[in-house]
């Protein structure tokens, strides 16, 4: 939820709540203070809502970042690059990378991007249905 870009823990819940949310993380939870111990680490994090998140279509946000995570250690035009492609946007979205190496800001431009040309969320789960 905290973990930031080129991180193996940063991914799609990542984003989307960096989005919404200012996240920090407060404390790790050892495994002996359950009873029974979990096998692994817990965390206490603080969540503050952001007075003005960018703003945009949540539901765009998240086909964006949905479509970036699909095939994550592979680079973005084998993923996201075939779903804008077939949305027909044409953006200056750098595709030779890797979702997890993409800053939430990234993903936050591309999107209001994509508003802006009028692709719409719903478009993707019908092109999606026609396959």
């Amino acid at each position: 939820m905290v973990a930031d870009p080129c991180t193996s823990a940063y991914g799609r819940l990542s984003v989307m709540l960096q989005w919404r949310y200012d996240m920090e993380s407060v404390l790790t939870v050892p495994p002996a203070a359950f009873d029974p111990p979990p096998r692994v680490d817990s965390a206490v994090v603080r969540m503050v809502p952001r007075q003005a998140p960018a703003e945009l279509n949540p539901a765009l946000l998240s086909v964006v970042v949905r479509e970036a995570f699909s095939q994550r250690r592979k680079l973005l035009r084998h993923s996201l690059g075939r779903w804008l492609q077939s949305q027909g946007a044409d953006t200056a979205f750098d595709l030779q990378r890797r979702a997890e190496e993409v800053p939430v800001e990234e993903y936050v431009a591309l999107t209001r991007a994509l508003e802006a040309t009028g692709v719409q969320a719903g478009r993707s789960d019908q092109a999606a249905a026609s396959q």
